[in-house]
């Protein structure tokens, strides 16, 4: 479990999503596009405050990976800089409540993730051809 002062994020749809999955106790009372979700809490590098975001739900044997896609924008979604300083986390994946580490891949482990996420979600492939900017993809393993 990740203690301590919850800081909402400033994006509405998010605090949204994220109050009504502690509303419900369960990430299937949400999703992103019409995918599953899960529910990331994770502590702010620069605050040391609670972050929680709800991103699309790619698992594997136990495992997950999240994109830091922000919709094809040109810089990294801030809860990428919060995985690479603080990686242990915890995941909701329905109500289960689960404690993880991300690990960001690279080389063909990030290739195969890769292509389980826009197995998952096509439309990754679209945001990628917006910006020069190589998506991170984190893995998040049992702690």
């Amino acid at each position: 479990m990740i203690d301590g002062e919850y800081a909402p994020s400033p994006t509405q749809w998010v605090r949204d999503q994220v109050a009504q999955i502690e509303a419900s106790g369960d990430t299937a009372s949400v999703s992103i596009h019409g995918k599953f979700v899960v529910l990331l809490t994770m502590r702010g590098r620069s605050t040391g405050l609670v972050r929680k975001v709800p991103l699309i739900r790619v698992e594997e044997g136990g495992r997950y990976a999240v994109i830091g896609s922000r919709g094809g924008a040109p810089d990294d979604p801030k809860w990428v800089a919060n995985l690479r300083a603080n990686p242990d986390i915890t995941v909701q994946d329905g109500t289960a409540v689960l404690p993880m580490r991300a690990r960001e891949v690279h080389g063909a482990e990030r290739d195969e993730w890769w292509d389980r996420c826009v197995a998952m979600f096509s439309d990754f492939a679209e945001y990628a051809t917006k910006t020069t900017r190589v998506f991170p993809v984190f893995v998040l393993e049992p702690r």
